[in-house]
This record gives C-alpha cells, structure tokens and sequence, in this order.
C-alpha cells in the first residue's frame, strides 16, 4: 500500500508526539519513590518507545525515498 507523503509526515508526527508522552511517563515512574513497583508499566513503556522509534525510520526512510 502506498502512502502520501502528507500521510507519512503526520504519522510521524503524531509518533514524535507519543513518543514525547512516553518518554515522560518513564521519567516520572523512574522518579517515583520505589521505581521497583512499577517495573511492569516501565518495561511496557520502554517497549513501545522501542516500536515507535522504529516505525518513525521507518516512514522516514519512505519519506527519503521520494
């Protein structure tokens, strides 16, 4: 399937910003008291700033393509 490159780049966009939110989400848990408590809300979120870090070369590798 073939994209527009105004689809890709508000993909990427909206990644940069979720990417942004998640990022922030694990400094909070990292400063919280006990960290330890919330082992498993950081590993899912360092897992999905993996997936969306990759994804956004992704479409940015399309968008260079063009």
């Amino acid at each position: 399937m073939r994209y527009t490159k105004e689809e890709l780049n508000e993909a990427k966009r909206q990644i940069d910003s979720t990417l942004h939110k998640l990022q922030e989400v694990v400094k909070t848990f990292e400063a919280k008291e006990n960290p330890d408590r919330y082992k498993s809300q950081l590993t899912l979120a360092r897992r999905r700033i993996a997936a969306f870090t990759l994804a956004n070369e992704l479409i940015q590798r399309e968008l260079d393509a063009e």
